[in-house]
This record gives structure tokens, C-alpha cells and sequence, in this order.
């Protein structure tokens, strides 16, 4: 990699610690012990000298998931999804071909929040439909070189089918990399095994995601610590497999111990390309090597999809000129796959003002290319988006469904339309199945802004937006499903309209490409869920949507939630609600679970007054709280406890007490 960009990584994460801790982190040593944060280790040994403000060396090696103080709050808890793959938005995308990694660094390295902080200025992606893998990118000399993802990350891909990587970062000299901590991670023992190896499997299980992206760039070695690398690799690998965990090398390290990046599949990595699941072809590549790369491995009986080709977008983003001809050409087989490096430019790149709408907008140009709707790639645009080129999936197939439209992050919390804790947050574990084709609309008349809004919302914090002058009937497609229709399934669609008038019809399709039967819908100046009942469609649900037809134009609309039934059940309660740690205003809470189907937790404090305070939601079983303070006359703080189940039902609350 070019030292630009590692120049970048480690000064960020430098400046990020000196600037400061995340809010509810209390500054008193005791107390900052309570926030629990994304775990990071070194292979072994320890840099020598003293750690950073706020930073922890540890030991992968001694790692121990019971001694771990913090797996209750880094452990996802959604399983992975099955995808499927719908005929594709448009001509040019394609299944089964050109795939996409995502490298991503989505905090710095010692001072993650393991769940989500009181900001709404965050990288909350939502475009997983376009996305195989994704690696939670990081590390420095400094920290640590060894990163779990946290679990709010690989609850939101997982609920999406994404399966997500931990990072293995040995840096080069020039940025504080030492050869000793690449020999300690592939030292052996004295039965000739890898201990480096199966810890890192142990990690991933009891962490619940899905492998690691080994990076190897230390520079120094020979052939003696290629051929430890390689065998540690294909005892990682072997680990890893039986317990259905993936492995990705990166082409850095060869086979004769140096660092020398190839930008291509050849002798000098092809050992290492051949142990791992997939291998991400650093960016030197050349049109004609990546053309070899892909011959190569068909000739090794590999999928040469199992390429990613490294694009670094980390600077320039939709800006970048790349030569996508060479990856995944618009008139023939595509070459390889895509790797794409630090694609959170969408958002860093926006001055420090952004809003959760200029995000989102950078994303949407990023995805879906400048003509912001998948099913109308604009051909003059010289940025192919990944919609252009790969066919979204969905995992929508499976009822109850239900989505309030949920990014993950917002300006406040609202429940029931009303607005329940005026703070801003982040936390994507309590992201919903985002729509995969964001945003396909259909019609002969001018095209409505549509998009994600935080100004407003029924749950969560934002819903989908439509604006414009619908001077003739529209349809926005927001899932690619496949849900069974019986005699009971019915579909709920929560929704206002701000300014306008409109007729409303909740689209419909039964097969592929999408032919639409539309069912009536009531409308309103309030929020209001209207039920429909499928009268005379049978089968599955392949795809559902709205269409709008102005009666009284322009129109602003909202779409709050959507939901597919046949029964409403509500989840039972967690039981043994319990504070387990406190120190001042800070606060670690446990609970054991709720029985049956849950999707996440909810935790309110329920004021003197008789009103309920938002305090955080999360998939998990524990929760930190920093900074409470007591109310005006309030002797101990009272909280909470809810289980919500997939429609957005509730259990009965359980709660617990805090003395001041």
C-alpha cells in the first residue's frame, strides 16, 4: 500500500485520542474502565514504553473469552442471513460474477464504543446489497495491530447476509511495523502448532463474526518467515473452516518473506491465494496483469471472483478515475471482483457541519451513481457505481417482516411518531433491513427526491422522504422479497403526508420482472397505519412498493414503517435485570434473555413525572450508560428494561433501581 494512506490511518487515530474520549466516557480512571469499547491486541509481545492516553495493550495470545470483561457488550447476537439474488435493477448489473469487499475503518482503533455514542455523525451504510464482505479495517503500532469488530457492525450486516472479517495489521517499518510481532504471530509450539492461529479462531466465535483479513506488509523477513506465515495461514485456515469462519490474504507479504506488492495473482503469491478463501490484489494492478490474475485462477480451479481488486477511494471517492474496464467491463465477463478501500469517504470527506442527509446523499451517488436510481445507470457518468455493475440481494424472505426505516443513527429517538430522547446517537445494531435498491422509482413524469430524513420519523430516527411534483403516477419499489402470501398475510404501511395532497396504493408483485397489482391505501396529514389485506394474490411476494398519484401537487411524503404479517405475537421479557457495575453517573447493566424471537432491547428511565426517557437500545444482553445524573429531588434512578420483537412489539417491562 502506499504510505499516504497509512500516514492517514495512524494520524487519525493519533488526533482522535488526543482530541477526546466519546461522550459518556467519565474522565476519572475508575470510571472510564465502565465504557466498554471494540477489543484490539497486539500478537504477543508488547511495544516497549508506556500506552498512549487511553489506550490498552493486550496480549492476544493471553486472551481468554472468560477473563474477557467486555465480550458481553462486543458479541453479536443476529446470525448470518441467507441472501437471494432478484433479477437485477438494470442491464449492466450481473449475479454471479464481480462481487465487492468493503474495507472500512469506522472508528479509531483504541476508542470504538462497542455500542454506538451519543453522535449522529457516524458512517451508518446501508447499501449492503451490494456487498460480500466487509472488513473492519484499522490498527497502528501505536494500539494495536489485532481488531474485532464491534457488535452493532455485525448485527447490521449480518440481518443484511454480509459476513464481516477482523483485521490483522502488521505495518510497515516506516510506520512503527516490527518483524518481531509478525514472528510472534506465527510462532509455534511445542507441538509444531500455530497457538496465534487457533486463538484468533476462538476470538471470531466467541465475538460472533466471520474470519480475519490477514495483512502482512513488515518488511525485513526472508523465506523462513514466508514459510511459517504460510503454514500459520493454512492452520488458520483450517481452524477457521470448521467453524464456518472465511479467511482473506492481502497481496502484500510473498512467498520468499519480503514485502512486495504484487497487483496481481502470480508465483509469488499464489501459495497464499491457494490457502485462503479470497485474496485482495493491492492496488498496482494493470489491466493486463488483472486480465492474467483472472486466467491464472481458472487455470488453479479457483473462482477468479475470488480476486478483489483493490480500489483506493479513500481520497477521492466517486471522484476517483478508475479503469473499470479492466475489473468489471459493461460488454463481457467481468475480470475479478472489487475491493473497495475506504469507501467512508462518502461521509469524511463532508465538512465537519455534515448532516445525516449529506451523508446519506454521498452514499446514495457512491452506490447507486449520479442518477441516484439503479434501474437508470446515467451512461455519461464516469464513476461506475457498484449498482451498475452487481446485482443487489436481499434477505427479506420470511414473515413477520417489518422496517421503520431505522439507518442506525439519527438527531433524536422517536416512538409512535413521538420524540422520546431529544439526544443524537448511533448505534447500527438497531439498523433495519434497509431497502436494496435505494431508490428505484418509476414514473413518465419528473422524478421525485426521495431519501433517507432525520427531521421526522414513527420509530427510530428517520424515514424515507418523498418530494416532488408527481405530475404523474410514481412508483418507489422498496424491497425485493420473497414472502409467502396465505389467506392471513396482510401488509401494514405507516406514513404521512406533510404538504400535498395524494392518492396511495401499496404495490404489489407476485413474479419477476415486477408486475404490480395495487391495493388501496388510506392517506393522511398524521401518522397512520393503513392495513391491507392481499385479496386475490396467491403465491409469493417478490416485491413491494408504493405508488403515489397527486391529487394536489407538489408532494411531501413520508413513509414511516412497513410491515408484512399473518400473526402479531409479542415477545415474553428479559428476566434478571440487574446493575453490575457503577462508578458515579456510569452505569453497566445485564440481564438474561428474553425467550423466543427477539430483536433488539430497548432501556428507558422513567422519570419523576411519570414519563419515559430513551436511553439506548441493543441486540446484545449488557449495557453501558455514562454520565447520568439524578433529577431535580430523585433519590435513585429508575430504569426500564423492554424486549422488542421483529413487528416493533414490546414486552412487558422489567426494571431495576440505582441509589444515588
Amino acid at each position: 500500500m502506499n504510505p499516504t494512506r497509512r500516514t492517514v490511518l495512524i494520524a487519525g487515530a493519533a488526533a482522535a485520542l488526543l482530541r477526546a474520549q466519546p461522550a459518556g466516557a467519565a474522565p476519572e480512571a475508575k470510571a472510564a474502565a465502565l465504557q466498554p469499547y471494540a477489543s484490539y491486541w497486539y500478537p504477543d509481545s508488547l511495544p516497549s514504553g508506556t500506552p498512549g492516553t487511553g489506550i490498552t495493550w493486550r496480549s492476544l495470545k493471553s486472551w481468554r473469552a472468560a477473563d474477557d470483561p467486555d465480550l458481553a457488550f462486543n458479541a453479536a447476537s443476529v446470525p448470518l442471513a441467507a441472501r437471494f439474488t432478484p433479477t437485477p435493477a438494470n442491464g449492466t448489473a450481473r449475479a454471479g460474477q464481480a462481487r465487492i469487499q468493503s474495507l472500512v475503518s469506522f472508528g479509531p482503533t483504541s476508542s470504538n464504543p462497542s455500542q454506538g455514542a451519543p453522535t449522529a455523525d457516524y458512517y451508518a451504510f446501508g447499501h449492503w446489497a451490494y456487498v460480500d464482505e466487509l472488513v473492519f479495517w484499522g490498527g497502528s503500532s501505536g494500539e494495536g495491530l489485532i481488531l474485532a469488530p464491534n457488535a452493532p457492525i455485525v448485527d447490521a450486516a449480518h440481518r443484511h447476509g454480509v459476513p464481516v472479517l477482523g483485521n490483522i495489521f502488521l505495518p510497515p517499518v516506516a510506520y512503527g511495523g516490527q518483524l518481531r510481532w509478525t514472528r510472534d504471530l506465527v510462532q509455534k509450539d511445542a507441538a509444531g502448532r500455530y497457538p496465534l492461529a487457533a486463538q484468533l479462531v476462538a476470538v471470531a466465535e466467541s465475538y460472533g463474526f466471520d474470519g480475519w483479513f490477514v495483512n502482512a506488509e513488515t518488511g525485513g523477513g526472508d523465506s523462513t518467515l514466508g514459510a511459517a506465515m504460510l503454514g500459520f495461514l493454512r492452520e488458520l485456515k483450517s481452524l477457521a473452516a470448521a467453524r464456518g469462519q472465511r479467511v482473506t490474504w492481502y497481496d502484500s507479504m510473498t512467498v520468499n518473506g519480503s514485502v512486495s506488492w504484487q497487483g496481481a495473482l502470480n508465483s509469488s503469491n499464489q501459495p497464499f491465494f491457494e490457502t485462503a478463501d479470497d485474496m485482495f490484489v493491492d492496488f498496482r494492478w494493470t489491466a493486463s496483469g488483472l486480465a492474467s490474475s483472472g486466467t491464472r485462477a481458472d487455470q488453479l480451479g479457483r473462482s477468479r471472483y475470488e480476486l478483489w481488486v483493490g480500489v483506493d477511494v479513500e481520497a477521492n471517492g466517486s471522484d476517483k478515475s478508475v479503469n473499470w474496464d479492466a475489473i468489471v467491463p459493461s460488454g463481457r465477463a467481468h475480470i475479478a471482483s472489487i475491493g473497495l478501500y475506504r469507501p467512508e469517504w462518502t461521509r469524511n470527506h463532508l465538512p465537519a457541519t455534515r448532516t445525516p442527509e449529506d451523508f446519506h446523499a454521498a452514499d446514495d451517488r457512491f452506490w447507486s451513481g449520479r442518477s441516484l436510481d439503479p434501474s437508470r445507470p446515467d451512461a455519461t457518468d464516469t464513476w461506475r457505481a457498484p449498482a451498475v455493475s452487481v446485482a443487489d440481494r436481499s434477505t427479506v424472505t420470511s414473515l413477520p417482516f417489518a422496517s421503520v426505516f431505522n439507518t442506525g443513527h439519527g438527531l433524536r429517538w422517536y416512538e409512535q411518531g413521538a420524540v422520546t430522547s431529544e439526544t443524537p446517537w448511533n448505534h447500527l445494531g438497531l439498523q433495519d433491513r434497509l431497502p436494496s435498491r435505494q431508490w428505484v422509482v418509476r414514473t413518465e413524469g419528473q422524478r421525485p427526491a426521495v431519501g433517507f430524513d432525520f427531521a421526522d420519523a414513527w420509530r427510530g430516527g428517520s424515514s424515507v422522504l418523498v418530494d416532488g411534483a408527481l405530475d404523474a403516477p410514481t412508483v418507489l419499489e422498496v424491497y425485493a422479497t420473497r414472502l409467502p402470501i396465505t389467506a392471513d398475510t396482510v401488509v401494514e404501511v405507516t406514513h404521512r403526508t406533510d404538504a400535498g395532497a395524494v392518492r396511495i396504493e401499496l404495490a404489489v408483485a407476485t413474479g419477476e420482472p415486477s408486475a404490480y397489482a395495487y391495493l388501496p391505501v388510506d392517506s393522511g396529514d398524521t401518522w397512520q397505519t393503513s392495513t391491507v389485506r392481499l385479496r386475490g394474490l396467491t403465491g409469493t411476494v417478490h416485491a413491494l412498493g408504493v405508488r403515489l398519484t397527486a391529487t394536489d401537487g407538489p408532494v411531501t411524503w413520508r413513509l414511516g414503517g412497513i410491515a408484512v404479517r399473518d400473526t402479531v405475537l409479542s415477545p415474553a421479557a428479559p428476566t434478571a435485570f440487574r446493575v453490575t457495575a457503577a462508578s458515579g453517573g456510569d452505569l453497566r447493566l445485564a440481564w438474561n434473555p428474553a425467550p423466543g424471537d427477539v430483536r433488539h432491547y430497548t432501556l428507558h428511565r422513567l422519570l419523576p413525572d411519570g414519563t419515559r426517557r430513551f436511553l439506548g437500545g441493543t441486540c446484545q444482553q449488557a449495557y453501558f450508560l455514562g454520565g447520568l445524573q439524578p433529577e431535580q429531588g430523585e433519590r435513585a434512578a429508575r430504569f426500564e428494561l423492554r424486549a422488542v420483537g421483529e413487528l416493533y412489539t414490546s414486552s412487558a417491562p422489567v426494571s431495576v433501581t440505582h441509589p444515588w
